[in-house]
């Protein structure tokens, strides 16, 4: 029903305004050719990037003082939206931007913050996150690399595997044991330390089965760090981690129903080439899919409303994070279905090559242990957000 001449228009709410402001933004600063060809869309991404930065919209939610703009996730989610429509890339500075900087944020000092943060902002320094260990699977408590403090340095041994973007960064969060416990996440700290060789570091690619070489170890051989860089005090390690893991699944699940909704179409579209849309087990599944899309879409937006600014992601993040994972663990399986036999041989190239819905596939698999098993994500939901109890046993395991 329609207004009456003369009625006064409905106010608009300020995420919507924010979102005409950001939009004619991006319309105005957003130079041609960042989709065109490599030459063209090199010198396009620099200019963006350089527009971006100018404006404080790289780790806009941080605060102002240390080079973001303190948006709120609900303005964050908007950007990344309005992003998306326009084709231009949201640029992000990885678990520097991720994890990183959100645990030096609620856990470090103002020094800290203010010498820092602003080398991750300007991309002058790249991190990854050292915290799990080989064989030590999801239990970050057990980790047993040693940080042993010496006069005003500490000193760090041992080593980390799994690590995403290792061979990228020149900087890590590392966690390791620095008090007398030989157990359990009492006596742990997390440390920024330099990755170079002449801090004893080596580091060695990890392959993993889609034929990609984003993860790494790295090894610790006396690796100094200075104590001012111990992000939390020394000892007091754990807290940090677990804001780091929440903010972790927070930003891996924040705007991904946007990647996943252009796969989806490129999905339908392939079926169609093959006439598998008029299968209708394949109708339906593919139906269920995208049901599975708009419910991410309209929990991420929950999510976003729910958190108020300045504070970081709880024990919700958990929820968001675990159904996109199981999302896209039955999405890779679904396109393999629609691709049929020739799904099963692997495209020329060097190495392991697989085509992007063989890649679906694999990279589906890992999502679900990534960042907290689907496993230990429904304990965190039942034990946190629905009150249940603890699994018998769970107490000495896993601590809460």
């Amino acid at each position: 029903m329609g207004r009456a001449p003369g009625d006064n228009p409905p106010s608009r709410t300020t995420t919507e305004l924010f979102r005409e402001d950001i939009r004619e933004w991006i319309r105005t600063h957003a130079p041609a050719g960042l989709t065109g060809p490599p030459s063209r869309a090199a010198e396009a991404a620099a200019a963006w990037e350089s527009s971006l930065l100018g404006a404080r919209l790289i780790c806009a939610d941080w605060p102002s003082r240390y080079g973001g703009s303190g948006l709120s996730a609900e303005e964050s989610l908007v950007f990344e939206e309005e992003c998306a429509r326009a084709g231009a890339p949201r640029i992000r500075r990885g678990a520097g931007e991720r994890i990183v900087g959100p645990t030096i944020l609620a856990h470090g000092t103002e020094e800290q913050k203010s010498r820092l943060l602003p080398g991750i902002v300007s991309g002058e320094h790249t991190y990854c996150l050292a915290y799990s260990e080989p064989g030590h699977g999801s239990d970050l408590a057990s980790v047993g690399t040693r940080g042993t403090p010496t006069g005003d340095e500490i000193v760090v041994t041992g080593r980390k595997a799994w690590v995403d973007g290792a061979e990228r960064a020149d900087r890590a969060l590392v966690l390791c044991r620095t008090g007398p416990d030989t157990s359990g996440h009492r006596g742990l700290s997390c440390v920024v330390v330099r990755l170079d060789g002449g801090n004893g570091v080596v580091r060695r690619v990890v392959r993993r089965a889609d034929g990609t070489a984003d993860f790494g170890e790295l090894s610790f051989d006396l690796s100094r760090a200075p104590l001012r860089d111990v992000v939390g005090g020394v000892n007091g390690g754990w807290r940090a981690v677990m804001t780091g893991l929440a903010h972790e699944r927070a930003g891996r699940a924040a705007g991904r129903h946007l990647g996943f909704e252009a796969e989806f179409w490129d999905l339908v579209r392939e079926a169609d080439k093959t006439g598998r849309t008029r299968d209708p087990v394949i109708r339906d599944r593919l139906a269920r899919a995208y049901t599975g899309i708009t419910v991410l879409r309209l929990l991420e937006r929950r999510a976003a409303a729910r958190t108020p600014a300045g504070t970081g992601p709880g024990a919700e993040s958990a929820v968001t994070h675990l159904l996109s994972a199981e999302y896209h663990r039955r999405f890779g399986e679904l396109a393999l279905d629609i691709m049929g036999a020739p799904a099963l041989v692997r495209p020329e190239g060097d190495g392991y090559a697989t085509d992007r819905w063989q890649e679906a596939l694999l990279s589906g698999r890992a999502g679900t242990i990534r960042s907290g098993t689907s496993e230990v994500l429904r304990d965190v939901v039942a034990e946190r957000l629905l009150g249940l109890p603890k699994e018998p046993g769970a107490a000495h395991r896993r601590p809460s």
